[in-house]
């Protein structure tokens, strides 16, 4: 069941979320972070970057995240900017918590790195 909050989401919000694989028609619920800005909502839409096991084979863009307790996080985690999901918030099933700045201006980076942006 969805226990939607009625507050908005904001970037940097660590969400646990019904997360679609890439390679096959399917989805695993898990913890993604929040990293489009609030003018998203107006078209009923979040962007999410992956959190994964920091024990899972590393990828260049992986920022780790510091302050699991802040994040509400059980383990060792990484974000992972380079999967990103378009979700609706009603498919959020909560909020688990937020990244510290420093480990947000890191997924930031990588993210202007890995856009087609200038």
């Amino acid at each position: 069941m969805h226990t939607v909050s009625s507050e908005p989401y904001r970037a940097w919000d660590v969400v646990i979320v019904p997360f679609p694989y890439a390679d096959r028609l399917a989805e695993k619920r898990r913890p993604a972070l929040v990293v489009s800005s609030r003018q998203l909502e107006r078209y009923g839409l979040l962007w999410v970057a992956m959190i994964t096991s920091a024990a899972n084979a590393p990828w260049e863009c992986d920022v780790p995240v510091r302050n699991l307790e802040r994040a509400g996080l059980p383990a060792p985690s990484v974000v992972r900017p380079a999967k990103l999901a378009t979700i609706e918030p009603a498919r959020v099933v909560r909020r688990a918590g937020s990244l510290e700045p420093k480990t947000a201006r890191a997924v930031a980076r990588w993210l202007a790195e890995l856009s087609a942006a200038p």
